[in-house]
């Protein structure tokens, strides 16, 4: 069962945001950048810096730069879907890409959020990127919206 994304009461922030996005099943991670992208717009975020990558390969890449900048950005939301196939390499690519990124949140002290998801079928993608109750990318700007606040009080 899917957990239904909660956006009502968004809260104010006058943050700076950073997404790094992969082009690769574009269909289902445009969808999710929409959904992130308005859920910042609706929280007032001061910048909304949109970065497209390849693949999900090249999202740590590029989140890692944007974490170091200076001013670094109150969080960098990171978006990808990777489709399981035959072999092994999807599941490589989403270990890469997960350690990644929290060696990056770790290392930086900037809150990188994790949606380059790893689905079985078309059907998750359609659920977790299309759906508007389900969209992963909503969930990670509630997210960062959420982490930013909670590092800028502690």
């Amino acid at each position: 069962m899917l957990k239904e994304i909660k956006i009502a009461g968004v809260k104010r922030t006058g943050g700076r945001f950073a997404i790094v996005a992969s082009k690769y099943n574009a269909r289902y991670v445009d969808a999710m950048l929409r959904a992130a992208t308005a859920i910042l717009k609706k929280a007032r975020a001061e910048e909304i810096q949109v970065v497209r990558v390849p693949g999900a390969f090249e999202v740590p890449l590029v989140a890692a730069k944007l974490a170091s900048a200076l001013p670094s950005p109150s969080a960098v939301i990171c978006l990808g879907v990777i489709l399981r196939g035959a072999t092994t390499h999807a599941q490589s690519i989403s270990d890469v890409v997960s350690y990644a990124l929290g060696t990056i949140a770790l290392q930086t002290q900037v809150p990188v959020i994790h949606e380059v998801l790893l689905l079985e079928n078309e059907q998750q993608a359609k659920e977790r990127c299309l759906s508007k109750k389900h969209n992963r990318g909503a969930e990670a700007a509630l997210t960062a919206i959420e982490m930013s606040s909670l590092l800028a009080r502690l």
